[in-house]
C-alpha cells in the first residue's frame, strides 16, 4: 500500500454531544436516560414536531405551484423580513427607518460563521465569548483566524452569573473586540442576566467601543414570550450600538434539521446597506452559495399568516411551561431526598439547560449507570419526564453520596 499524503494527519475529538448520543443510541440497557442531546422533548421523552408546523408541511406539500429553483443568495425575503421584526420589533427604530436587514442562514450556527467571516473580512481579528460558552463558539471564531478570548460568565460556587468579573474583563478587551452575548436562555448554564445588568453592559459597550454580536437560538422557547426574550437585543438597538444577531429557529419552531437561521444585520446609516449586502452576498457565496428552502417556507407562512403565528405562539407556551414544570418538579424531589447541596439554582436557570453541579468524574460514573449528560454537568432539562425523574433524581443523590469529589461543583 502506498503512502497516502495525509498519513501525517492527527485525529480530532469526537464532538462531544454527538458522541455521547451515539453511546446512548448503542446502549442496550431499558432503563437508560439522554439528558445531553440538546433538542426539546415531549413527556414521553419524544422529539416534539409542533402542531402548526405540521399543518404548513402539509399545505407546502400540496401547493403545486412550488419548485425546487434556487433562492436567492441572501434567502427567501418574506422569511428575512419578518425574521427581522421578530426580534427587533416591528416598531423598532431601525426596522422603521430602515437600519436593518437579515441574512438567511444555515440556522444559528451558519449566522454566527456568516457574521464573523465578514467582521474578519473588515478589519475585526479579536473575539470574546463567555466562560462557559456553546462549545461551537471558540471553534467558529479560531477557523475564521480571530485570536479567541473569553470574559467571566458563570461562578460555579454561588451558581450565578458572575457580573463583576464580566465587567472587569470586557473593560480590559480591546476597541472592536467582537462579544458574543447570549440574548436568552445561556447556554450552558441557563444563567441569565436582569435587564438592569444589560443596560450597564449597553453602556460599557459604548464607552469601550466594543462590536456587540448576540446569538439568540431561543427566542420565545426560553420564557414562552418572543417579546421577552428579544427585550436585550432591543435595548441596544434603542441606544444605538451597531450590531449582529444570529437568529435560530431549530428550537423554537422544532426545524432542527431544516437549518433555518437568520443574521439580523443592524447599522446606523442605511445608505451603507447596498454595500453590507454586497459583502454579505460575497460571503454567502464563499460559503455554501444559497441556502435551503424547505425550512424558511414554513417559517414564513408562520411569521405572515396571523392564524398560524398566534398557533405558533402558544405552542411555545406549551414548551417553555413543560421546562419551568420540570424544574420544579426536578427540585422537589431532589430537596425531599435531602440530597446534599444546594438546588435554588435549578429554578432561578431558564431555557433548554442546567448546571447540575456535578464534577466530570461524578458525570461520568452516571453515564456508566446509564444516565447520559455532558461532563460538564449540563442537562437538556426537557429531557426529564414524569416517567423517568425519580431514576435521575436517585441517581444523582447516589453519585454524590457515593462518588465524593474535590472538584465538586456543589
Amino acid at each position: 500500500m502506498s503512502k497516502s499524503r495525509f498519513s501525517e494527519l492527527t485525529q480530532d475529538p469526537p464532538i462531544e454531544v454527538f458522541e455521547l448520543t451515539r453511546q446512548f443510541n448503542e446502549d442496550t440497557h431499558p432503563n437508560k436516560v439522554n439528558l445531553g442531546v440538546g433538542s426539546y422533548k415531549d413527556d414521553s421523552g419524544k422529539p416534539w414536531v409542533l402542531p402548526v408546523v405540521r399543518t404548513v408541511e402539509q399545505q407546502i406539500a400540496n401547493d403545486l405551484t412550488l419548485n425546487h429553483e434556487y433562492l436567492p443568495v441572501l434567502g427567501l425575503p418574506e422569511f428575512t423580513n419578518q425574521a427581522v421584526k421578530l426580534i427587533l420589533g416591528a416598531d423598532s427604530p431601525a426596522v422603521v427607518n430602515n437600519l436593518a436587514f437579515g441574512v438567511q442562514t444555515l440556522s444559528g450556527t451558519g449566522a454566527l460563521k456568516v457574521g464573523l467571516d465578514f467582521l474578519a473580512r473588515n478589519g475585526y481579528s479579536v473575539f470574546y465569548a463567555s466562560n462557559p460558552t456553546w462549545g461551537n463558539h471558540n471553534l467558529m471564531a479560531r477557523t475564521s483566524g480571530y485570536a479567541v478570548k473569553s470574559y467571566k460568565y458563570y461562578d460555579y460556587q454561588t451558581k450565578s452569573v458572575d457580573f463583576e468579573g464580566l465587567k472587569h474583563d470586557l473593560e480590559a478587551a480591546p476597541e472592536n473586540a467582537v462579544i458574543i452575548l447570549h440574548g436568552c436562555a445561556h447556554n450552558p448554564s441557563g444563567m441569565d442576566l436582569n435587564l438592569e445588568q444589560w443596560k450597564v453592559l449597553s453602556k460599557l459597550f459604548k464607552e469601550k467601543k466594543l462590536f456587540p454580536f448576540f446569538d439568540v437560538a431561543y427566542q420565545g422557547f426560553c420564557s414562552g414570550d418572543l417579546d421577552k426574550d428579544a427585550a436585550a437585543v432591543r435595548m441596544f438597538v434603542e441606544d444605538k450600538h451597531e450590531l449582529f444577531v444570529a437568529q435560530s429557529f431549530a428550537k423554537n419552531l422544532g426545524l432542527y434539521n431544516e437549518r433555518a437561521g437568520n443574521l439580523t444585520v443592524v447599522t446606523s446609516n442605511n445608505d451603507l446597506i447596498p454595500r453590507l449586502k454586497s459583502q454579505f452576498t460575497t460571503t454567502v457565496r464563499a460559503n455554501y452559495s444559497n441556502p435551503p428552502a424547505h425550512g424558511a417556507r414554513i417559517a414564513a407562512a408562520i411569521f405572515n399568516n396571523k392564524a398560524l403565528n398566534d398557533e405558533w405562539r402558544e405552542n411555545l407556551r406549551t414548551m417553555s411551561t413543560r421546562m419551568t414544570n420540570m424544574r420544579q418538579l426536578l427540585y422537589q424531589k431532589l430537596t425531599l431526598l435531602s440530597t446534599p447541596g444546594n438546588w435554588d439554582h435549578i429554578l432561578k436557570s431558564v431555557g433548554l439547560f442546567c448546571f447540575t453541579g456535578l464534577s466530570e468524574r461524578q458525570c461520568n460514573h452516571l453515564i456508566k449507570n446509564h444516565i447520559y449528560l455532558l461532563r460538564d454537568g449540563r442537562i437538556n432539562v426537557s429531557a426529564l419526564t414524569v416517567a423517568n425523574m425519580d431514576l435521575v433524581v436517585n441517581a444523582i443523590y447516589d453519585v454524590i453520596v457515593n462518588i465524593p469529589d474535590d472538584e465538586a461543583k456543589l
